[in-house]
């Protein structure tokens, strides 16, 4: 048997997923890999960097002792220190090695920081469509999500976020370049969001902004993704190198704390037993000592641009309505009828596999995870008109 809060959270999420899984399995099987068009995973089909891939050879050849074994729980110093380096350069504040603590990728650092900082009924705020698993990361440590709807276009709506703050809220979770949206939040908002936080200080409300950096890489169109530690001081941001660098599997990530918050020695102490309490012990070594190298490469976002561009110019002009995505891989399109599960499966009549809004939160609306081959788009597209013709007036 398995505990009740798991079988909860099973029969809660993961029932549809299951059921468009064993699905996409079916039409495989019928129609063979290459005539399915899957868009339901986030897992990037582009290879890491060359560089990349060629300094892990030679990291692999490096005969001096020690190179797997344990460090301290933040990670190798001289591997903070290049990072902090790299930080205070991109943003203008002095890190230090003691403002970066390395991970087990992004989702490992999330969970490092909301154990240390959440108390058993504190409130985090969500702004959604959200990735889902930020709800589990929450109630791990006995939080509570409070999601905050956004505008239409996706962007944050602060005067819905200061309803929703309470003596409990303790932070805001944001995550931009959004998933599943693609959405990148303004300047303006940002700084919008910064005077009330500033403003409930006041009031005795300390409010963290934790930000999950996985995507801030990926941004199009040559837009400057707005510097939220120069915007508010007590921001934790938790990035990986999962999409920059293309290493999912490889589950290396870190945690960089604002210089400006002064508890920083106790924040980190908490980051280390969290770390220890949950079983990381500590980030990868060898993938500790590889990043470091690599703080301002990535992959080619004109790849992901390119295929932004076909998709959203094909769907738009087949009548589908969606915000444009401004970074990461994700488009989020409104269903043409109101039961979007019902809408996912006509699309899989067309074997193209999507999943549904209410995965993120936000039902009426369908994500696209366009990291796969471009031949796979275009050979979906047509598809997606047929549907469009069927369901959208004028598509």
């Amino acid at each position: 048997m398995i505990s009740k809060k798991v079988r909860k959270l099973i029969l809660a999420q993961e029932g549809w997923t299951r059921r468009m899984f064993e699905e996409g399995l079916k039409l495989k099987r019928v129609y063979g890999e290459n005539n399915v068009y899957d868009f339901s995973l986030g897992n990037p089909e582009i290879e890491p960097p060359k560089e990349v891939k060629e300094s892990m050879i030679e990291l692999l050849k490096e005969e001096k002792k020690g190179m797997h074994r344990y460090m301290e729980n933040s990670g190798y110093e001289y591997v903070r220190a290049e990072i902090a380096n790299y930080l205070t350069q991109k943003y203008g504040l002095p890190f230090t090695p003691k403002h970066v603590f390395m991970s087990v990728g992004c989702a490992g650092g999330l969970n490092v920081v909301l154990k240390s900082i959440l108390d058993r009924g504190d409130e985090v705020i969500i702004p959604t469509p959200f990735f889902w698993e930020f709800k589990n990361y929450v109630e791990n440590y006995g939080g509570k999500v409070v999601l905050a709807e956004t505008k239409d276009d996706f962007q944050l709506d602060v005067n819905r976020i200061e309803s929703l703050i309470t003596p409990k809220t303790k932070a805001i979770l944001l995550n931009s370049p959004n998933n599943p949206t693609g959405v990148v939040y303004g300047e303006g908002v940002l700084r919008d969001l910064s005077s009330l936080l500033l403003q409930k200080r006041k009031e005795g409300r300390m409010i963290y902004i934790v930000s999950d950096d996985a995507y801030r890489k990926i941004v199009y169109d040559n837009f400057e993704l707005p510097n939220l530690f120069s915007l508010y001081d007590l921001v934790i941001s938790v990035t990986s190198h999962s999409k920059d660098l293309a290493l999912p599997g490889e589950r290396i990530g870190y945690i960089a704390v604002s210089p400006k918050i002064e508890w920083i020695d106790l924040l980190v102490s908490a980051f280390m037993i969290a770390s220890r309490a949950l079983g990381f012990v500590n980030a990868p070594a060898f993938f500790q000592r590889l990043i470091c190298r690599f703080q301002n490469n990535s992959v080619d976002v004109g790849e992901y641009q390119e295929k932004r561009d076909i998709l959203y110019g094909a769907l738009t002009q087949a009548g589908f309505e969606c915000v444009k995505p401004m970074g990461a891989f994700y488009m989020f399109p409104k269903s043409p009828i109101k039961n979007e599960l019902q809408f996912v499966r006509e699309l899989q009549k067309e074997r193209i596999l999507v999943v549904p809004g209410r995965g993120f939160g936000k039902k009426g609306y369908f994500r696209i995870a366009y990291c796969v081959p471009k031949e796979t788009i275009l050979a979906s597209l047509e598809g997606f008109r047929r549907v469009a013709r069927k369901f959208i007036k004028g598509g």
